[in-house]
């Protein structure tokens, strides 16, 4: 921050833009692929980091404010730029290049290290990413994405190849009623709060918060919601709730103050690689064969 003027989060002006251009909360968390109240909280961080009202709520809707008003166009050039910055530095990097994301625990280096390996002229970059930044594959900050379904962005304009799949496990307080136990079922824990992240989109969240349950309702919410998997994780350990997560994620088997217990009649997650659909870039197709060679479990 420089002169008292705050750094933008581009997410949370592109949510600001698209609500101005549909009118409701409910039009544009449709159109972004988020829930109401989520898109409600990243406005409201806007605002908060403006130090200004952008929008006025009425049981009709909502309409711009004064600064609202002045502040739309600029916030359009804004990502305007930033797409028009986006493609003059692909256009710019030289040829056979590829950047390859990968989100939260998963790894990657043995099909990039297989890339290199056969393509020792290409430009082989890799990116680690947070379950909220997948957006950089649509957005074209990265080439293939290795994430796990579902994905937390609409997958319309994607190619998603399966690598394999991995079963749900609940994660417990070590000193919890069931840590003992090696399978549970959905009624042995269907009162137990569970952990919702922030920002996540309804059908995300409902994959890894068993929703809707056979009553056709919710699991009891958590006190607050996480920003991250290791937030997650730690209401869990302190007793506030209980959450599932990928059975091979390392994050849990390395605390002592948590357990894993599997869960009957769940389906799995799987792990996939995400491609734009078309991408005319060789490297991509490349890099999904290395990853179906060198990623599956052994």
């Amino acid at each position: 921050m420089a002169d008292g003027v705050p750094d933008l989060d581009l997410r949370l002006v592109r949510y600001f833009t698209a609500l101005a251009e549909h009118g409701t909360f409910a039009r544009a968390a449709e159109a972004l692929h988020v829930a109401q109240p989520s898109l409600s909280r990243q406005l409201q961080r806007l605002e908060d980091a403006l130090g200004v009202r952008l929008l006025e709520r009425t049981t009709q809707g909502s309409r711009l404010t004064a600064a609202g008003e002045a502040f739309l166009p600029r916030a359009q050039t804004l990502l305007q730029h930033a797409d028009q910055a986006v493609r003059a530095a692909r256009d710019a990097a030289p040829p056979r290049t590829i950047t390859i994301g990968y989100v939260e625990d998963l790894s990657i280096t043995a099909a990039v290290r297989d890339l290199r390996r056969r393509h020792p002229d290409a430009h082989v970059r890799t990116r680690h990413l947070d379950w909220h930044e997948t957006r950089a594959l649509p957005d074209g900050r990265v080439d293939a994405l290795v994430v796990r379904t579902p994905l937390p962005i609409a997958t319309d304009d994607l190619d998603l190849t399966v690598l394999y799949e991995e079963s749900r496990v609940l994660v417990l307080p070590a000193s919890h009623r069931l840590a003992g136990k090696e399978v549970v079922a959905l009624a042995d824990f269907a009162d137990e709060p569970m952990v919702a992240c922030a920002g996540a989109p309804a059908a995300w969240t409902g994959f890894w918060r068993l929703e809707p349950r056979p009553d056709q309702g919710g699991a009891p919410l958590a006190a607050m919601p996480a920003d991250t998997i290791e937030d997650k994780l730690e209401a869990v350990a302190e007793g506030q709730a209980v959450a599932l997560i990928a059975a091979n994620d390392p994050r849990v088997t390395a605390r002592d103050d948590l357990v894993t217990v599997a869960v009957d009649g769940i389906e799995p997650c799987h792990v996939v690689v995400a491609t734009r659909r078309a991408d005319p870039n060789p490297l991509v197709g490349q890099f999904r064969r290395s990853a179906q060679i060198h990623l599956i479990p052994r």
